[in-house]
């Protein structure tokens, strides 16, 4: 476990269980090579190669967050990477929601007149009847289409391969011209590096929204800059790239666009449903089950 923490959230142990707190310093504790389940710390694949070389009985590698493309193919033969699919689908929907809501009602122009000490009305638009292109269906993205049914919009749900209910990428180029707004929730993989790029976004309707919860590659920034500057298309970012976006960077200044710091997963409850994940995964290997959130392939 990465720390004291995690030890807590975890709660009791299966019996014949021992925890080893390590965040990943020099400093090893003792027995860490006996280890045979571990949970690193969120999004931290520093180091991996050392790391994992001070575990040689390592069978599982228990993460706390759905992405992990830094880890894919990184893990050696007979470890099980296991992702944190489902714990985070929520609170990240509801950050779709509320970047959406905000472009869409004016928010930022009513935070700016506030701390002007200005009454300053300015019409909005609501979400009933937007017809939302969601690109990603997994959990993230049901339950973005979840939460969108709840206020009236229509989403569409895309996917690498078809399914029922579920479009393929392949049409994107058909539905684009038709999306009042597009919310990116798929995994960064060699398939969605860069998959928003100009074109793409010339495809996308006048006024459109373009929100990204996903990952900032999957969008090429240059080309999203280039539309929000033109005052064409609006966009809500939750991940960008470069990230931690960097003083002075022209995204900062775009007009059109309301960022957040990759904070759609930070909640109050989020390690209590990330542990209650590890929990249920330990109780399964203590007893020779199968393992939920197996990453295989690119995922």
């Amino acid at each position: 476990m990465p720390d004291a923490d995690a030890v807590q959230l975890l709660g009791d142990l299966p019996e014949g269980v021992e925890v080893v707190v390590w965040n990943g310093e020099p400093d090893r504790p003792a027995r860490l090579g006996e280890t045979e389940f571990w949970v690193p710390q969120v999004e931290d694949s520093s180091d991996l190669e050392n790391k994992l070389a001070a575990m040689p009985d390592l069978k599982v590698m228990q993460l706390l967050s759905a992405g992990v493309e830094d880890l894919v193919g990184k893990t050696p033969e007979g470890v099980q990477l296991c992702d944190a699919r489902g714990v985070h689908g929520g609170p990240v929907a509801d950050m779709v929601l509320t970047l959406m809501l905000a472009s869409y009602r004016q928010v930022p122009h009513f935070v700016r007149a506030q701390a002007r000490g200005e009454w300053s009305d300015a019409q909005g638009e609501d979400l009933e009847d937007k017809r939302v292109l969601i690109v990603g269906a997994g959990d993230l993205g049901e339950q973005t289409a979840k939460r969108l049914k709840g206020f009236g919009a229509v989403p569409v749900l895309v996917a690498h391969s078809a399914r029922e209910g579920v479009h393929a990428t392949g049409e994107l180029p058909d539905l684009l011209p038709a999306a009042d707004a597009v919310v990116l929730t798929v995994p960064l993989t060699p398939d969605t590096e860069g998959m928003v790029d100009a074109k793409f976004l010339a495809a996308m309707p006048d006024g459109a929204l373009l929100v990204n919860v996903a990952r900032g590659k999957v969008v090429d920034t240059d080309a999203l800059l280039a539309e929000l500057t033109s005052g064409r298309l609006r966009a809500g970012l939750d991940v960008v790239e470069p990230e931690p976006l960097p003083e002075g960077h022209p995204l900062w200044s775009a007009p059109n666009l309301l960022i957040t710091p990759h904070a759609a997963g930070h909640v109050k409850r989020s390690g209590e449903r990330a542990y209650a994940l590890v929990r249920a995964q330990l109780e399964r290997f203590v007893q020779g089950e199968e393992l939920q959130n197996v990453v295989t392939g690119q995922y």
